[in-house]
């Protein structure tokens, strides 16, 4: 369309990912408002979450926040994963989403797997942003990214996490398999190693204790500008021989 831009059209998100971790739907739910208590204050558009119904308009009659434990712990044990066709199987996790009841675009969405002890696929935490309106264009910012990854590393402990778009990912890693790649901004954890010295403009700041984060570019790196692509091909070398590029599980 006329006047549109690959932001426009691409889709961001944060997320968050961590290997087997036995946790019950109890600590699922303690750990999801942990996350919303932290996330709410940062700004107005995170103030207010719904549970997952057929409409927006339905939605809004069941507010998540303030952040109910027992509430999130029922909505988390009727997430339970099975296998296809199969019996409940708690090893394999809990999974439930929610947004914040946007609409045409306008929305956020949260969705969360945790207590998956098998391996098969990661636990995760995955924030998607609204491609739209002026809550993309304020919230669209690395420090805003920074921000959300550290409060992500705060409530649930990952072992990788990444903030980015589908198009750049899809420019840097063609399976885009979970810590394996970089993205605007991408954390590591600690116990993955150290962090090894990276070109400018790539910024390193540190988590805490827990580990570091890596901000490619101050501004939103586009697949279509080379410059973006070939320093984020750059950064992913440095880090893979670093031995800090390595899939979340491994089947």
């Amino acid at each position: 369309m006329p006047g549109e831009s690959e932001t426009d059209t691409d889709s961001y998100y944060v997320g968050a990912y961590w290997g087997p971790r036995k946790e019950s739907p109890r600590e699922c739910a303690e750990r999801t408002a942990t996350l919303l208590n932290v996330l709410a204050p940062s700004d107005p558009f995170f103030a207010q979450w719904y549970k997952p119904t057929r409409s927006v308009k339905e939605a809004h009659k069941h507010p998540l926040m303030p952040p109910d434990v027992p509430t999130l712990e029922a909505l988390f044990q009727s997430g339970v994963n099975r296998e296809k066709g199969g019996p409940i199987l708690e090893d394999l996790g809990f999974t439930f989403w929610f947004g914040n009841g946007g609409t045409g675009g306008a929305s956020a969405a949260l969705r969360i797997k945790c207590g998956d002890s098998c391996g098969a696929t990661p636990n995760s935490c995955v924030l998607k942003f609204p491609r739209t309106g002026p809550n993309a264009e304020r919230l669209l910012d690395a420090s805003v990214m920074a921000r959300i990854l550290r409060m992500m590393e705060t409530a649930w402990a990952p072992d990788w996490g990444v903030a980015t778009s589908a198009n750049f990912r899809e420019a840097l890693s063609e399976e885009g398999s979970t810590g394996t790649f970089v993205g605007w901004v991408t954390y590591l954890s600690r116990h993955r190693g150290a962090v090894p010295p990276l070109p400018a403009p790539i910024r390193i700041e540190p988590v805490d204790k827990a580990g570091s984060l890596v901000i490619l570019t101050p501004e939103k790196p586009l697949a279509s500008r080379p410059e973006h692509v070939a320093l984020g091909r750059r950064a992913g070398e440095l880090l893979t021989r670093a031995g800090l590029l390595s899939p979340v599980v491994t089947l």
